[in-house]
């Protein structure tokens, strides 16, 4: 039973930790717009990860281990989804994505709302320029 814990159960979390990678290049391959594309990367990349981890812990035996991948997981837990998140935003503003195909798109009155003065102030603050200050009605 022990070889059942430290051999052939991290094995089989391994092999489906990269089903999960080969399921993950598919879908970077065959998806065409990038929302898919990184959704295809990253739901599998957590999962997987998860796997990996579970099959060092089961095969070393060890707390100190499990405690020191610990780390590892919580910080890749919470990276993927943003980056990803970033990702998807910026291709959205930049226009690359697939509108046809979304379903709803709650992200365009947040866009719509941003004032076109916004980039020109972000810009003056770029080049080292100090932003006009009303002192007449109490600040800025």
């Amino acid at each position: 039973m022990s070889d059942f814990f430290t051999v052939i159960l991290p094995a089989l979390l391994l092999l489906g930790a990269s089903l999960l990678s080969v399921a993950a290049g598919v879908g970077l391959l065959r998806f065409t717009d990038v929302l898919t594309k990184l959704h295809a990367v990253t739901k599998p990349q957590v999962l997987g990860l998860i796997l990996v981890i579970l099959a060092i812990v089961l095969s070393m035996q060890s707390w100190v281990v499990f405690f020191a991948l610990l780390p590892v997981f919580v910080f890749q837990s919470l990276t993927a989804p943003v980056a990803a998140h970033m990702v998807g935003r910026a291709s959205y503003r930049t226009g690359d994505i697939d509108t046809e195909h979304l379903l709803v798109d709650e992200l365009a009155p947040a866009v719509a709302e941003v004032p076109e003065d916004a980039d020109t102030d972000a810009e003056e603050e770029a080049d080292g320029s100090t932003p006009q200050v009303d002192t007449e009605n109490g600040g800025a």
